[in-house]
């Protein structure tokens, strides 16, 4: 008699093994900030000043002193233009500086006023040739006026190491002055599927498909996946099912990369070979999780290399990526924030066969504010994940019905 089979792991316990599993890499190299979007900062950028460097005006207007306003409609003359780039001079006593967004303020004024509310007024005469304001509403102190430092302090950690740097991180990196970034270097990832029933789209036409044939559409979203995620993929192609053919891939693989990434052959059927040529190679230490689309998932290392193998059903495959792969390599990255942000919604459907796996349903958010449910939760329906906008994370055994408050994961959070 054959011993049971031990439970699945929980999705929470896998990602938990797998995390520790993935231990950052160590090589970094430094490149044009302009290159940076969507690396990961090697180390911490500390300003060596602080941003702005001066108080400056955050309004097009005039720098008074608040103290020469008593009431609206105050006259003060303007005595000087300040641009941005330039500095004036001091500001005295029943007067005012005309300013622009940028530019410092200058000495004794305590306000700027937004042209919206001032009036300029003609010189009185020829012997009289002084420009005046007036000033529409009262001004309090400080207003329309940026700190020195209030973005930025000197000696500030700006980003820490581990920061995934987004375009508004290469803006903040930029304003301290920093034209060149120490980034962890790429992980280089070896990509392939198996499956003798895979065709390249483009090798063969429709109407020639042989039955049974199906084109590989695993290979084009995970290949787009690791790209947004900074990876160097190397791609492998399809590896026949056949168990000489898999250990060869697998062996090639390891030599020179440090993830393995594959899709199928990692179920329990007669033609799977991947798993027992892990086996054979390496080591498996994770094998079948709790959740639904996407049980069959394997992790195991071959030499130096870490092993993903992932369902070769497509929703399967691209779910169990988004949620484990993808923390996976920005763990190697060193990336310090991994965890996905949630919402709460309200379910316009119901979901009465609760399974006891959980499951992660693919849905669209509506104009109501609730979420519709893809009328095919199939794990080969790939439309479902194109028409959806996210995934609904359903706890084992929990049916949902219309109203029921649920748990959204945005497809956006996790393609980010």
């Amino acid at each position: 008699m054959k011993p049971p089979r031990p439970p699945l792991k929980s999705l929470d316990d896998a990602l938990g093994e797998l995390l520790a599993f993935a231990q950052p890499l160590a090589q970094w190299l430094e490149i044009d900030t302009f290159d940076a979007d969507g690396c990961v900062l090697a180390q911490d950028l500390i300003s060596e000043l602080q941003v702005p460097p001066q108080d400056n005006s955050s309004m097009d207007g005039y720098a008074l002193r608040c103290a020469d306003v008593a009431e609206a409609g105050s006259v003060l003359t303007v005595t000087q233009r300040i641009p941005a780039g330039t500095q004036g001079i001091a500001v005295e006593a029943a007067t005012a500086a005309r300013i622009f967004t940028g530019a410092p303020i200058p000495e004794g004024a305590d306000a700027v006023v937004m042209q919206e509310d001032c009036e300029a007024l003609s010189s009185i005469s020829a012997t009289d040739p002084a420009q005046r304001v007036r000033i529409l509403a009262l001004p309090q102190p400080g207003q329309w006026i940026r700190r020195a430092g209030e973005d930025v302090a000197r000696g500030a950690v700006v980003l820490p190491r581990g920061t995934r740097l987004s375009p508004a991180a290469l803006g903040l990196a930029a304003s301290i002055g920093l034209d060149r970034l120490a980034v962890i270097r790429a992980p280089r990832v070896a990509l392939f599927s198996t499956g003798d029933e895979l065709v390249m789209p483009g090798t063969v036409p429709p109407q020639q498909m042989k039955p049974g044939a199906i084109y590989n559409s695993n290979r084009f979203f995970l290949r787009s996946l690791l790209k947004r995620l900074g990876c160097e993929v190397s791609d492998f192609g399809i590896v026949p099912d056949q168990r000489d053919a898999t250990l060869q891939a697998l062996r090639d693989a390891s030599l020179s990369h440090d993830l393995i990434l594959t899709s199928g052959g990692v179920s329990v059927g007669e033609e799977d070979h991947v798993k027992p040529a892990v086996q054979a190679l390496g080591e498996l230490r994770l094998w079948q999780i709790a959740i639904k689309p996407g049980k069959p998932f394997a992790y195991g290392r071959i030499a130096q290399a870490h092993f993903i193998g992932l369902p070769g059903n497509p929703v399967s495959s691209f779910i169990t990526f988004l949620l484990l792969v993808r923390p996976f390599v920005l763990k190697l990255q060193g990336v310090s924030v991994l965890e996905s942000q949630s919402m709460s919604l309200p379910a316009h459907f119901d979901w009465p066969r609760a399974d006891k796996r959980r499951e992660f349903l693919r849905v669209r958010r509506n104009a109501e504010g609730g979420l519709d449910l893809f009328s095919n939760q199939s794990s080969g329906v790939l439309t479902s994940a194109v028409w959806g906008d996210g995934l609904v994370d359903n706890a084992p055994g929990q049916r949902i019905a219309r109203g029921d408050r649920v748990r959204f994961i945005s497809f956006a959070e996790l393609l980010a």
